[in-house]
């Protein structure tokens, strides 16, 4: 890996560099090629891209370009810039419920809201990389024997496989809606979405129609 070396840098990519360290400061990882562009004001992605690319040749960074938050900031002489924050910020995507299904909220815009971004300790979401990471608050009391009651707030990392005995967020697309509770596959390709209460019963479905949308991290307590 080459020596940075500033004086190399145009106006643009100084200006993409110093987005990139103060996006990873404050939230814990980096922007997208889109958020880079809206934020130092190039239109064109591609132009960012290219920039991106000299930095990398220059040493200021290491890219995964199969990964849409692929950029890995280095120090000077090479080596990967370890970012330890006090807090990650996450995405705050509504309410989820813990009981029956309910039809799943508009989250169109939530990734976007810095309003709805909430700051949890790194250890809440196990190594997990924070842009794969979302919050749900729980609304209903199914999974209260798992020590989740209503108005905790959830953290999950997107997923699409689980294994068995996963909590899960899924969304049930022959219904429209969406739940929280642990997940069992079972025989004849069908799905058993099991509560954590004594009294309520387990829904089933066929795995066709069962999308799971994340598996729970951690749970963030509601002070009552």
């Amino acid at each position: 890996m080459p020596m940075r070396k500033s004086k190399q840098l145009t106006a643009r990519q100084k200006s993409i560099l110093k987005f990139i360290e103060q996006h990873v400061a404050m939230y814990g990882y980096p922007p997208t090629i889109r958020e880079i562009g809206e934020a130092t004001g190039i239109a064109s992605t591609s132009v960012v891209n290219y920039n991106l690319n000299k930095l990398t040749r220059l040493g200021y960074m290491d890219r995964t370009s199969t990964k849409s938050r692929g950029i890995k900031l280095t120090e000077k002489n090479g080596r990967p810039v370890h970012v330890n924050p006090m807090t990650v910020n996450v995405t705050f995507m509504g309410q989820i419920v813990a009981g029956q299904p309910m039809p799943i909220p508009d989250t169109s815009d939530f990734a976007n809201d810095e309003n709805s971004r909430i700051e949890v300790a790194p250890s809440m979401i196990g190594g997990a990389d924070p842009a794969e990471v979302f919050a749900l608050r729980v609304k209903g009391d199914s999974m209260i024997d798992a020590m989740i009651q209503d108005g905790d707030i959830v953290i999950l990392r997107q997923v699409e496989d689980v294994r068995n005995g996963d909590m899960v967020a899924v969304w049930l697309e022959d219904r429209g809606e969406t739940t929280l509770k642990y997940y069992f596959r079972e025989k004849d390709d069908t799905i058993r979405l099991q509560p954590a209460h004594p009294t309520m019963e387990p829904i089933f479905v066929k795995a066709s129609v069962c999308r799971v949308q994340g598996r729970v991290l951690s749970v963030l307590r509601v002070m009552r």
